[in-house]
């Protein structure tokens, strides 16, 4: 089984330059905001972002194999930063929106400090992060990383939508999924190729690659979702419960008869208060099939990704993109 320390151990070196850079440009003034900053930060979770930006870099440009060498450009390191400090930016703007009480097995910063100072935070983790790019005249990776901001927002805006219209079709899943996912793992792959001087053509190929694991991550997600013994730190059936409905469900209710979607569409306004509703709608996913078709989906699409990456030169980094794609796959949490 893949674990993402193997992921990982390529650019070790790199990761811990990486580490260094992100803590010496985020220092706030003011105790209990360095505090807070501190805290969001100590708990980023696997670092999927910087891994991905940085091994597309050096896939893209064949480097030599030194892995107890740093082999990145601080270019590239910042574009890593960027797009790992609009991440925690929006996981912690998510946990007040869902009034989220725990990340990764810890108290949300919600939780911690309360939803006004979360936000503040977020806002200024987010502010923090393009003064950074616009000090460092780096315009073409700013560029790529407002876009990458606007595709969240907007997924943000339309997954509030449809959970509360109980209306989301296969094709406003995926396009949630793009714009929340996949669109800022493609800017990663992007901007790692393009922080080392790769070709438009790369560029593009490693842009298309992010964003087909980028779906597949998701879809993994809401596939764990609907298992009770998982170790993603949120109860299971958490999407049941804010009335989102992901591939799983969508898979089962393509299948079913127009009365039977409006019984899963009725038990799923029930699920935040009744249990026996949640446990009713979850089982009739389960023995539906909805996560086999759904893990049938995840897996074309990492198929696409590996694919995107075989034309390179088969080095450690190349491969580590590869095991990426099984990580996906194989995980829990």
């Amino acid at each position: 089984m893949i674990t993402i320390d193997d992921i990982r151990r390529p650019i070790s070196a790199d990761l811990e330059a990486f580490d260094k850079f992100v803590a010496d440009n985020f220092n706030a003034e003011g105790e209990m905001l360095q505090e807070m900053l501190t805290y969001a930060l100590s708990s980023r979770g696997k670092g999927i972002r910087p891994i991905l930006t940085m091994l597309s870099a050096l896939t893209c440009t064949a480097a030599t194999y030194r892995p107890d060498e740093r082999n990145c450009t601080k270019r590239t390191y910042l574009a890593a930063l960027m797009m790992e400090m609009i991440h925690t930016a929006s996981l912690i703007h998510d946990d007040v929106l869902d009034s989220a009480d725990e990340r990764r097995g810890k108290p949300s910063v919600n939780a911690k400090w309360q939803s006004n100072l979360a936000i503040i935070l977020g806002d200024y983790i987010l502010a923090r992060t393009m003064s950074l790019g616009m000090a460092s005249a780096q315009y073409d990776i700013v560029s790529y990383v407002g876009t990458a901001m606007a595709a969240l927002c907007e997924g943000e805006v339309l997954q509030s939508q449809h959970a509360k219209s109980l209306d989301t079709t296969r094709d406003d899943y995926f396009t949630i999924i793009y714009q929340k996912t996949a669109s800022l793992l493609g800017v990663c792959a992007a901007l790692g190729a393009l922080s080392m001087g790769a070709s438009r053509e790369d560029i593009d190929r490693m842009r298309k690659y992010g964003e087909a694991l980028g779906i597949a991550f998701q879809i993994q997600d809401d596939i764990l979702d609907y298992n009770r013994n998982n170790n993603t730190g949120k109860p299971a059936n958490n999407d049941l419960r804010e009335h989102k409905i992901t591939l799983p469900m969508i898979e089962v209710m393509e299948s079913k008869s127009e009365e039977e979607v409006k019984e899963m569409k009725e038990l799923l306004k029930r699920c935040k208060d009744d249990e026996a509703a949640l446990d009713q709608l979850h089982n009739m996913v389960i023995e539906g099939g909805g996560i086999e078709r759904a893990t049938e989906v995840m897996q074309a699409y990492l198929s696409r990704a590996m694919h995107l990456v075989s034309k390179y030169e088969d080095t450690p980094y190349r491969k580590a993109l590869i095991d990426l794609c099984t990580f996906v796959a194989e995980r829990d949490k």
